[in-house]
């Protein structure tokens, strides 16, 4: 077998991540890259007589050095890892994507083009001549579909021939005759040190008059800098001189002028551009007065789906669980490994894997409405409120709508923000949205005090109290954030953040393989959690319940009901002051779901407490003082996972600590308010 190893390289939203998912299906992983805090998703899969070896770059616009994803990029391609690159280009929005791809050409890239969404150009009335575009270009151009599967065995066909016969394309590139002159005065001297042509010379050269700073750097190291710098300074002020634009600007424009050229050849549009679907459902969902309100409705479905979906499965594994207690009861007679069994691993793991159905189903729907394209609608939505009224660059949303599902990408996504205090800042606002870990809390609590019987009815919906619930601590965690981040832009924040532009992808159906595989990849961290974290968790938590020995199993005399009662009256203003409360505030520091856990070790299960959980919660709590714990455990410090990852992306503990200050301090006046004004409001 021959091994082939391909980069996939393309703009965001262009199908890039389907073409990966369809060809590596479930042999892949996502880990970083080498010494970077970027995420690297790397696939294999076997074609004829070839061993393929995908990694799925990060989507960027260009290859500059102004993010860390986009010098990643560039360095696989410069370093001549891979045989092949395949460029995944959408066919409707071809001259946006083409900057990217002379990018590459720069660099001398052994391209294979890989044009997809051709469906979504032809209802634009869009005629690509695939054959004249891949002459002008000089590699060769592959229409596909990333949904079907059409036109992939062409495409492998052709990355198999493209690797053995590679093409350097960059002298395909023409820049004008002004341009192409002055980069080849540079290009000369470049060309005369050997430790300067890894790379084509023009791509040297080009960076120079970009003023890259990785490329300074490099060729500040070389024998000829000096003689190379002079004349890109001397080139730069001429090239000024005649377009009255820095050189950065002249380059850009050059490239623009090649790709409108190579377009005029290429492709026939219609004088005027016909309004596609994606136009007009965008009048309604990103309309300043509707957006908001969809994105509401959207996020109550979504949970209110969770709870009507999961519900029979949930039930089904509690029942399993009190079947496998009764079970260990008759084959274990001592009563310490019993107790271990059943109070432990049973109470305190099965207590969160009851709830399994409703993580599968959460990040089922997510990754639904992230392929559909409405996810990116729903951020440009709330950029409006980020930018206006709190004053943080809008972009910082998108992680925040990631932190519904976890914390920890939400936290590594914030690397795509530019501005190195909005991205901190973004990382402070995090930990308050609503990870799937906190849904096993919500899921008892609402269980146990709030009830499944309808409040509101319109045709098929069906609005619970569980709902309402639920959905509000979204709502508050999201409130809470802006409030937060509108105070900490006035203090440790300070200044404006300027406006971005946001590209908001075609409407499409989403891939069923994708949105599976993407669920699976998250479950899968779920459970990993549930079996190393969640697990060791509740073994520690047994041992102090049970200590010192004699005492009962989780009583106020264990080293647990101690610890316990010894941090329960901090809490007394908030409405929860017992000893069980504190110590499950404790052990959710590690993770979320401990919290649960935690109850149902203590719980335990026994053959004949059939309400398990529910009936310790209802004996701990009022609904008010359950909403208000619930309050707490959505806003104060997040796992030590999310810790880690904060500490991991800004090399230090400083920023983690302010940030568990913040959300703890926050956590507690939000739920001392929740609960006083409830019961001055008549709810205790």
């Amino acid at each position: 077998m021959t091994e082939l190893i391909v980069g996939l390289a393309g703009n965001p939203n262009v199908g890039k991540t389907t073409v990966f998912n369809r060809l590596t299906g479930m042999r892949q992983h996502v880990g970083n890259w080498p010494g970077k805090t970027v995420e690297r998703a790397e696939g294999h899969f076997k074609h004829g007589n070839y061993d393929y070896d995908v990694i799925d770059l990060p989507g960027n616009y260009a290859l500059s050095a102004h993010s860390m994803e986009e010098i990643v990029s560039r360095d696989f391609i410069v370093d001549d890892e891979s045989d092949v690159i395949i460029n995944v280009v959408d066919a409707a929005n071809l001259e946006r994507n083409l900057y990217l791809t002379t990018q590459m050409m720069e660099l001398g890239a052994n391209l294979v083009m890989a044009l997809n969404m051709n469906d979504f150009a032809k209802k634009k009335d869009h005629i690509i001549d695939i054959k004249l575009m891949s002459e002008l270009l000089g590699f060769p151009v592959i229409e596909i579909n990333a949904k079907n599967g059409d036109g992939f065995e062409e495409l492998l066909t052709t990355v198999e021939k493209q690797s053995k016969n590679p093409i350097d394309t960059s002298a395909k590139l023409s820049y004008g005759n002004e341009l192409k002159g002055h980069l080849t005065s540079i290009q000369e001297l470049i060309e005369q040190d050997s430790s300067l042509m890894d790379v084509p010379s023009v791509w040297t050269a080009v960076k120079l008059l970009e003023k890259d700073s990785i490329v300074i750097d490099k060729v500040q190291k070389s024998s000829k800098s000096s003689q190379i710098m002079v004349e890109v300074d001397k080139v730069a002020s001429h090239l000024h001189d005649v377009y009255k634009e820095g050189a950065d600007e002249v380059v850009a424009n050059a490239r623009y002028a090649f790709i409108g050229g190579l377009m005029a050849e290429a492709v026939k549009k219609p004088a005027v551009e016909k309004e596609t679907t994606t136009d007009k459902i965008d009048k309604i969902v990103t309309n300043r007065i509707l957006a908001p309100i969809i994105f509401i409705i959207v996020i109550f479905l979504l949970f209110h789906l969770t709870f009507t979906i999961s519900s029979p499965f949930c039930d089904a594994i509690d029942e399993g669980f009190g079947i496998l207690a009764a079970y260990m009861e008759m084959h274990i007679s001592d009563p310490t490994l019993l107790s271990f069994v059943c109070d432990g691993i049973i109470g305190g793991v099965g207590g969160v894997l009851v709830f399994l159905p409703q993580i599968i189903i959460m990040f089922l729907l997510l990754s639904i409405l992230e392929d559909s394209g409405y996810l990116a609608r729903a951020a440009f939505t709330l950029d409006i409120v980020m930018h206006k009224l709190v004053g943080l660059h809008g972009k910082a949303f998108i992680p925040m709508i990631l932190g519904f599902g976890c914390g920890v990408p939400a936290i590594m996504a914030t690397r795509t923000m530019e501005n190195e205090s909005d991205r901190i800042l973004a990382m402070m606002l995090i930990p308050f949205m609503s990870c799937t870990a906190r849904m096993p809390i919500y899921s008892m609590f609402t269980a146990a005090f709030f009830a499944a019987v309808p409040v509101f009815v319109l045709g098929p919906i069906v609005i619970t109290q569980q709902s309402i619930v639920v959905t509000s601590m979204y709502v508050i965690g999201i409130i809470v954030a802006l409030v937060v981040a509108a105070i900490l832009k006035r203090t440790l924040f300070k200044g404006m953040s300027a406006p971005f532009v946001m590209e908001l992808p075609t409407y499409k159906v989403p891939s069923v393989k994708g949105v599976l595989l993407h669920t699976w990849e998250k479950t899968k961290g779920f459970l990993r959690k549930a079996g190393t974290i969640i697990l060791g968790s509740t073994i520690v938590i047994w041992i102090l319940s049970s200590l010192p020995f004699g005492v009962e199993y989780g009583s106020a005399q264990s080293v647990l009901g101690m610890i316990g009662s010894a941090i329960a009256p901090i809490f007394a203003p908030l409405g929860f002051s017992t000893w069980q409360a504190g110590i499950a505030i404790l052990t959710g520091l590690v993770a979320k779901e401990v919290v649960v856990s935690t109850f149902g070790t203590l719980a335990g299960v026994e053959e004949d407490d059939e309400a398990g959980m529910t009936n310790m919660v209802h004996d701990l709590f009022t609904p008010l003082s359950a909403f208000a714990f619930m309050v707490f455990t959505l806003l104060y410090i997040p796992c030590f996972a999310a810790i880690g990852a904060i500490r991991q992306e800004t090399n230090g503990f400083k920023w983690p600590l302010i940030m568990s200050g913040i959300t703890l301090v926050t956590a507690y006046i939000v739920s001392f308010l929740v609960y006083n004004i409830g019961l001055l409001a008549g709810f205790g």
